[in-house]
């Protein structure tokens, strides 16, 4: 699922942001989910707030992904060539 996607389909709160180093990209689930977990396999962030997953592909040239999630926004920190 592409961003665009991602943010259409489930009606999420989303920011990507530009940095000369790296892009971070934040999705706001909501402060009530703090039981959300994430986790990053291969180049998929897969998500898990209460019985519901959610997948979304990290876009081509990402190298280095790390991923977390606090008081239910995830955020996911890129590096590589964008």
């Amino acid at each position: 699922m592409t961003l665009e996607q991602f943010t259409r389909n489930e009606g999420q709160l989303t920011r990507q942001y530009e940095y000369d180093e790296c892009s971070v990209l934040a999705v706001d689930f909501g402060a009530d989910e703090t039981d959300a977990s994430v986790d990053l396999v291969d180049d998929t962030v897969i998500v898990i707030v209460d019985d519901e997953q959610y997948e979304l592909e990290l876009p081509d040239g990402a190298d280095d992904a790390h991923t977390f999630i606090k008081n239910g926004v995830l955020t996911v920190e890129m590096e590589g060539d964008l």
